[in-house]
């Protein structure tokens, strides 16, 4: 099955309750968690809730391949990084991926996202 990966890029301050209470469930608990989930309706309906707090797409395994041997994860039935920003940062965490931002939905452009990530981890 096709997996997700969804990365918090907004912190705390000023989120809904029940957005806030949404990213736990997904594990995405602070700014820069990345979290990897199986590609179904009920995550789905979560990561869409969330958009304007996370960007989410369908990540590659070779994209994890490379992650995981990098980043130790964190959770036990999830895969759940914590992770430095980008090499050469985000564009803006305010607007949509398709208004030129960083926020929601960026398909198999989240892959461009992980590896500027993983050149960035020491």
């Amino acid at each position: 099955m096709e997996k997700i990966a969804a990365i918090r890029l907004r912190g705390k301050w000023g989120v809904r309750k029940e957005i806030e209470d949404t990213l736990i469930l997904l594990g995405l608990k602070r700014k820069n968690n990345l979290v990897v989930l199986e590609n179904n309706n009920y995550n789905l309906g979560m990561l869409k809730k969330a958009k304007d707090y996370i960007t989410y797409g369908e990540v590659r395994e070779e994209t994890l391949k490379k992650l995981i041997p990098r980043k130790e994860p964190k959770g036990k039935e999830k895969l759940i990084f914590t992770l430095p920003n980008p090499k050469k940062g985000f564009k803006s965490i305010k607007k949509g991926f398709n208004q030129g931002g960083d926020l929601g939905y960026r398909g198999e452009k989240i892959n461009e996202l992980v590896e500027r990530i993983i050149e960035n981890i020491k």
